[in-house]
């Protein structure tokens, strides 16, 4: 078979390029990831009982705990269950669970059980919600906020672990 300098143009160069520019276009719109001293963006999201809560330093959040995934959750919320209704309030935390992405059977049968929890739990059910919190596999994510709206400490801890260490 053979190729004149056109084909190789049309059938290798521009598919080539066009997949590069596409690479760094998605690159180009990934947030930064919170580090510490960046101001918070609040936000407003649903708790299990259908419930608007707003998450904000200025509305006294002063931690956020988020959990990725559906086994780092299950191990925050036993643990918070087993702390009381007001654990979570009494310290100025929040957690969040994403649920972004769980497929509808699942939801038809963890959400029920999630409003069985004594505590509030916060549901990330937005593709983007999570975007500028940094992870570490198989941990939780814990923000905490200083006066100024500002993080003033990102931690990573293991639910099963860590937890109890979570407000010292």
């Amino acid at each position: 078979m053979n190729f004149t300098a056109s084909d190789v143009h049309r059938r290798f160069f521009i598919p080539f390029l066009l997949s590069f520019g596409l690479v760094l276009a998605a690159q180009a719109e990934e947030p930064d990831l919170y580090e510490v001293g960046d101001n918070f963006t609040a936000f407003s999201i649903s708790d299990q009982h259908e419930k608007t809560v707003r998450v904000s330093p200025a509305t006294g959040t002063k931690y956020l705990i988020i959990s990725f995934t559906m086994g780092n959750g299950k191990d925050a919320n036993r643990f918070f269950a087993e702390k009381g209704a007001n654990y979570l309030e009494e310290h100025q935390a929040k957690f969040l669970a994403n649920i972004y992405g769980m497929p509808g059977v699942g939801r038809l049968f963890a959400l029920p059980k999630m409003k069985k929890y004594p505590h509030r739990i916060l549901l990330g059910d937005d593709e983007h919600l999570l975007d500028r919190i940094p992870t570490q596999n198989g941990k939780l994510t814990v923000l905490e906020f200083g006066d100024d709206n500002r993080i003033s400490r990102i931690r990573f801890m293991d639910p099963k672990h860590d937890l109890g260490g979570l407000f010292n």
